[in-house]
């Protein structure tokens, strides 16, 4: 919620301060003090106890990921991920606050609130665990974030592009009534990513390809480099790509031990929100480590929906070939399974009614971004049909065709993004795009194995100094964007250990 100005309270009174500072107040739990939300580069000696909670667990770099192995019960796995990362979350905590106040008008008490208010009783009480276990990892590293600040943390995809739109909308009319003047939030979602999965006669060896291409904000996506190797208590083995202090993927590319292969791209110009839902970062954590099946899949991660990074799902499953495309909505979901053919995702919507009731997406726009990299994903899976292997993903998510303008151009409607190339719209040059790629099949899968590749998956570099001297319009964001070198296809397997 906004926080309160001296004119709201004269205008409102103080029955609605009481009734929105219940809302907003500071957290029970404490607040982080700024000062000390950077990582010490150690922390006090552990205890026995915590030394024993560590026991298994280890993290190593291979091509700019950071190879983390966790294992356990919930607390702690989650106590190992908030120990062994706890200087890359303390950055990507800072560097998320920044931009969240900068985009959203919000500040962060907002969503401390939201974490502790909304969000916390819907969590499962073994993720409520793991974060509790990773809040308590940070500390024992010397990072003193608490707990309201790691669950807002694990919503990074839900509060600022999803709910405080929601809020945002509802309250606009209230608070313009009492004489306080709402500010518009920006645009914050980044409603790109490219995407497909393919089985049957389209593939080379007739079995499951997936892949997927995250774009985001390059100050994300220099620090979206974390590879979770998880072996929890309970349910399957994962391996996932994934962010610092976060429980789930969140951009979505993961396979789990029993042979459930995941993918995802947000859908465009969505609204909704329920606030008595469960968030998605629980949700689709708790599909993957549960699911045995594309069913299995779909109904833990439909359950509860929240409206939160509302997606359209690409789904597969290595023991019998099967893979889906599951669509997402709040009000509106739909499941479309085959077992010879493909699906594919550039964040546009299928089903008319998600469509027409809960987004504002034009379908006949050609020249936006969606339906510009939709086409050229259908053009890709008609003249590579039956020869579609890891080695076309990878070819596929580095695509730099414009089929908008029929010329090889890479910008905001290529399959490989590049916004900061793009001249056009709002958020002309914008620092975001593709940031990194992930690709599977059925035959790696089976070995608890992806190939991955940190950077712009056509192997272009970002390099900061040049970009802002160029665009200066995006100075506010020169303390929290670094260079994001491109490094080479790297093969990662669950269980490994670093080369030497």
């Amino acid at each position: 919620m906004r926080l309160l100005t001296n004119k709201w309270i004269r205008i409102a009174g103080l029955a609605a301060l009481v009734s929105m500072a219940m809302l907003v107040g500071c957290s029970s739990r404490g607040s982080a003090p700024a000062a000390k939300q950077k990582a010490s580069t150690r922390g006090a000696a552990l205890t026995p106890q915590q030394q024993a909670m560590l026991k298994g667990s280890y993290r190593f770099t291979k091509d700019g990921w950071i190879y983390v192995h966790l294992q356990g019960t919930p607390e702690e796995v989650g106590f190992q991920h908030g120990y062994l990362l706890a200087p890359e979350i303390a950055d990507a905590f800072r560097a998320e606050r920044i931009y969240q106040v900068h985009t959203t008008h919000h500040r962060w008490s907002f969503f401390r609130a939201a974490a502790q208010n909304m969000l916390w009783p819907k969590i499962y009480p073994e993720y409520q665990q793991e974060l509790q276990g990773i809040v308590a990892g940070l500390h024992a590293h010397g990072v003193e974030l608490d707990l309201d600040d790691i669950v807002a943390l694990n919503a990074f995809s839900e509060l600022p592009g999803y709910y405080a739109p929601w809020y945002d909308a509802r309250h606009k009319k209230q608070e313009a009534a009492a004489g306080f003047s709402p500010v518009a939030a920006d645009s914050f979602r980044y409603d790109h990513c490219s995407a497909f999965v393919a089985t049957g006669s389209y593939t080379k060896n007739h079995d499951i390809v997936i892949a997927h291409n995250n774009w985001t904000s390059y100050f994300e996506g220099e620090r979206w480099r974390i590879m979770f190797d998880i072996v929890p208590e309970h349910g399957y083995g994962i391996l996932m790509d994934g962010f610092p202090g976060v429980i789930t993927s969140d951009d979505d590319f993961g396979i789990n031990s029993d042979g459930i292969m995941i993918t995802e791209t947000t859908i465009s110009d969505f609204h909704g929100w329920n606030p008595n839902g469960i968030p998605e970062f629980a949700r689709s954590r708790e599909a993957l480590q549960y699911a045995s099946s594309i069913t299995d899949y779909v109904k833990l991660l439909n359950k509860g929906n929240n409206g939160g990074y509302a997606n359209d799902w690409l789904l597969g499953d290595r023991k019998n070939g099967e893979i889906a495309r599951f669509e997402e909505g709040l009000t509106h979901t739909r499941l479309w399974t085959t077992k010879n053919g493909y699906f594919v995702g550039s964040n546009f919507p299928s089903d008319p009614s998600v469509i027409k009731d809960e987004t504002t997406f034009n379908v006949r726009n050609m020249a936006s971004s969606a339906n510009a990299r939709h086409l050229r994903w259908e053009q890709l899976m008609k003249e590579y049909k039956g020869k579609i292997d890891i080695q076309l993903a990878e070819k596929f998510e580095a695509d730099h065709y414009d089929t908008y303008e029929k010329k090889t151009d890479p910008d905001e409607r290529t399959l490989c993004g590049h916004i900061d190339l793009d001249p056009r719209g709002k958020h002309a040059f914008e620092p975001s795009g593709a940031v990194q790629s992930k690709v599977t099949d059925s035959e790696l899968a089976a070995h608890m194995s992806l190939i991955a590749h940190l950077g712009h998956p056509c192997g272009e570099s970002f390099y900061v100094k040049p970009f802002l001297k160029a665009h200066p319009q995006y100075d506010w964001e020169k303390s929290i964007l670094g260079n994001m070198p491109a490094y080479p296809w790297t093969e990662f397997t669950a269980g490994e250990r670093a080369r030497h």
